[in-house]
């Protein structure tokens, strides 16, 4: 990954960093409840308008004051298009559920930040996120990333929306087949977990607020009245990613990777041994010719 950039003295803006903000570290987790975001509801925050909510056929609603799909009669639910997209093999676009040390929804509701993930499959990626939900069972800087089939949490939207959607409750689907029996419309999201993101599970990652993108805001309409105050974030020159190395073997017989293992402890077999593909979250492709 391409070094981090600082401002310059005139204050010129590269690479989302600006000097005079930390960046700080954080743990990951994954949902997708379909529930209305805690952003969508007015006041939160001062904003040019609450994040846009989609009627059960994924349809925007213009009243901002629907009741949550996740309520007995409420008919508002995430719209589908607030799923994750890669830009390129780097970059990222998603949103997340955020709770970050020192600040409240006020501070959170719509604001974007970049993370860099140090750790697990993706370790080295960047994700771009805008936060549009809040969470009494998140701690403190912890980003629930909002990933189709990523498993709905405390709360359900999705039964009453779809009828219901594939995975555990926390954790989600286990595999990329699983993806097909999502709604045609969250599949892409749900690839996305296991193309671009790689399978990644609850990667730590650092951060750092900044202005945020038109990409995200278009799909949210949702702005903060101090966000030209961030850095803008400027795509790297350089796109490409290079997967973490391998710092261990697998011996006869064990799992070379699994939905929890870390590929930089654990992904190759020994040198005498060959990969062999068992299920859907075994040996990644770059790490199963026999060898």
């Amino acid at each position: 990954m391409p070094p981090l950039a600082t401002a310059s003295p005139q204050g010129r803006r590269c690479l989302g960093v600006k000097v005079d903000i930390s960046k700080h570290d954080a743990d990951s987790t994954r949902y997708w409840d379909c529930c209305k975001p805690s952003c969508a509801w007015t006041g939160k925050a001062s904003v040019s308008q609450p994040v846009y909510t989609c009627d059960k056929n994924d349809n925007p609603l213009s009243d901002f004051s629907t009741k949550s799909g996740c309520e007995s009669g409420g008919s508002a639910y995430t719209c589908t298009s607030q799923e994750p997209w890669a830009v390129n093999d780097l970059v990222s676009y998603g949103f997340a559920a955020t709770a970050i040390n020192g600040g409240t929804e006020s501070s959170w509701c719509c604001a974007c930040y970049a993370l860099t993930f140090t750790s697990g499959k993706a370790k080295g990626k960047i994700m771009l996120v805008q936060s549009v939900n809040t969470g009494s069972d998140l701690a403190d800087n912890q980003f629930d990333l909002q990933i189709p089939g990523g498993g709905t949490g405390i709360f359900d939207g999705c039964s009453s929306q779809f009828g219901g959607i594939a995975g555990a409750q926390y954790g989600g689907i286990s595999n990329r087949s699983e993806c097909a029996s999502m709604p045609a419309k969250l599949q892409p999201g749900c690839d996305w977990r296991f193309n671009w993101f790689r399978n990644a599970d609850n990667p730590t990652f650092s951060f750092t607020q900044i202005q945020c993108p038109a990409e995200l805001t278009g799909k949210t309409g949702c702005v903060r009245s101090d966000d030209s105050s961030f850095p803008e974030f400027t795509m790297p020159s350089v796109t490409t990613w290079n997967p973490p190395t391998p710092t261990a073997t697998a011996a006869a017989y064990a799992q070379c990777d699994s939905l929890t293992w870390d590929v930089a402890m654990a992904v190759c077999c020994l040198s005498h041994l060959p990969c062999a593909l068992l299920t859907g979250q075994s040996a990644l492709p770059d790490f199963t010719a026999a060898i």
